[in-house]
């Protein structure tokens, strides 16, 4: 997972400035079935680079969650409750593998507080963004799904624990579905987003296509 690329976003800005989801958490649950797992088994099954993506991961999450949250209180769009609700379930979703793996939380359970240092400056940004108006709030939506599909898949590149694998696609396949409903939103107000992270191939591909069920 590329955490250079959060670095990038002050040309990012310059860009930005110019729907329930239903994740199937059953699906997630039967990945994620309990077997003995003991910290000689957890060496074998994940690599350093595993462990450090599932917590940067779980905290990615949050930061959505947390940026939608602090849009909905402020504009009152449903847009943004029912996708921090499915964000909810993407960080659920991720502890759980943390918990399998005995890996130590990360996240704080305070909104808009961080261990990851970049991620923390990145909730600062973008929150600072959202502020301006519902039509940029919109625009970091799109920002942070455009992000999270991007991770997602690098993750799932990056790794050879199949219980990781499967978590992020159905995971990615959330992403997409939000990237879908904010796609929608911008149209309304006659702005195209250009993708940042994804090409814009994959960008056109996944807001042209119908709503996908995320589950087994």
């Amino acid at each position: 997972m590329k955490k250079l690329t959060l670095l990038a976003l002050s040309t990012v800005f310059v860009l930005l400035g110019s729907c329930s989801d239903n994740d199937n958490q059953d699906s997630v649950d039967l990945i994620l079935a309990e077997e003995e797992i003991n910290q000689e088994v957890v060496n074998q099954l994940l690599s350093e680079e595993d462990i450090t993506n599932l917590l940067f991961l779980r905290e990615e999450e949050k930061l959505a969650r947390d940026v939608y949250l602090f849009s909905y209180e402020k504009y009152g769009d449903s847009i943004f409750n029912s996708i921090a609700s499915s964000e909810q379930s993407h960080m659920d979703s991720v502890l759980k593998l943390l918990n399998l793996y005995q890996i130590p939380d990360p996240a704080a359970t305070e909104r808009g507080v961080f261990t990851d240092q970049v991620l923390q400056n990145l909730y600062n940004d973008l929150i600072e963004l959202s502020t301006i108006s519902i039509d940029e709030a919109l625009k970091v939506g799109a920002l942070i799904e455009d992000l999270d599909i991007n991770d997602l898949d690098e993750l799932q590149n990056s790794t050879s624990n199949e219980k990781i694998s499967s978590v992020c696609e159905m995971l990615e396949c959330g992403s997409r579905n939000h990237l879908r409903s904010f796609s929608n939103k911008l149209e309304l107000i006659n702005f195209n987003y250009s993708p940042v992270y994804i090409s814009i191939e994959d960008y056109n591909e996944i807001v042209t296509t119908s709503r996908e069920f995320c589950g087994s």
